[in-house]
Formats: C-alpha cells, structure tokens, sequence
C-alpha cells in the first residue's frame, strides 16, 4: 500500500529533513533554462505564442549560454517572472539595476 510522502516525512528524523529541505531548495535555486520552462509546466509552444516568436526560437533560447539580458528577462516574464542579475562577493550579494529600464527591441526575441 502506498503511503503518503507527508506521513513518511513526519517519521523521519529533525536532521534527515533538514537535510532534504536543504536539497530541495538547492536544486531549485539552480537550473537550466529548459527545466526551468518544464517545472513552470509550459510547453515551448506555450512560450512561443506569449512571447510572439516560432517554437524554434525558444528552443534555441534555451540551448544557448550567451544572450541579451532583454531577451532573457522577455523569457522569464513570460513565464510570470521577473529576472534579477546580482553579483556575489564572499562578504554579500549586490543586485545589479541598470538593466532593468532596457527597452525590448521588437525583433529581438526572434533573433535570440
């Protein structure tokens, strides 16, 4: 018989849940672009039609690892979210807000 994940949970050990809270949020707070648009439960033909572009065009998105930060930040709102660029120093983080007023050029996503 199958149990329920919060039944076994409250069974386990402070630490042992600790431990999986801290894993969870650690593979949350990092991952690919694509897995990102999957866990939003979006298609990229979803995304393609809110963003106006080809199926294609997020797809190739989505493999890149070097974009405008426009056309990121179009991706990511399209999915209901805002994008934040910060840099990390081992004494603190500092939110970068220059980028934020970037104006998106019309045809930018599709040549993205």
């Amino acid at each position: 018989m199958a149990k329920n994940f919060n039944e076994l949970l409250a069974k386990m050990k402070p630490e042992r849940r600790a431990r999986i809270e801290a894993n969870v949020r650690e593979t949350l707070a990092e991952m690919p672009l694509e897995e990102l648009r999957s866990a939003r439960e979006m298609t990229q033909t979803q995304l393609a039609e809110i963003l106006q572009v080809s199926q294609g065009a997020v797809s190739k998105v989505e493999r890149r690892t070097d974009m405008y930060i426009s056309t990121l930040r179009s991706y990511i709102k399209s999915m209901g979210g805002d994008l934040q660029i910060r840099a990390v120093f081992p004494d603190g983080d500092v939110v970068i807000d220059q980028f934020r007023d970037i104006p998106r050029k019309k045809n930018e996503a599709k040549a993205a």
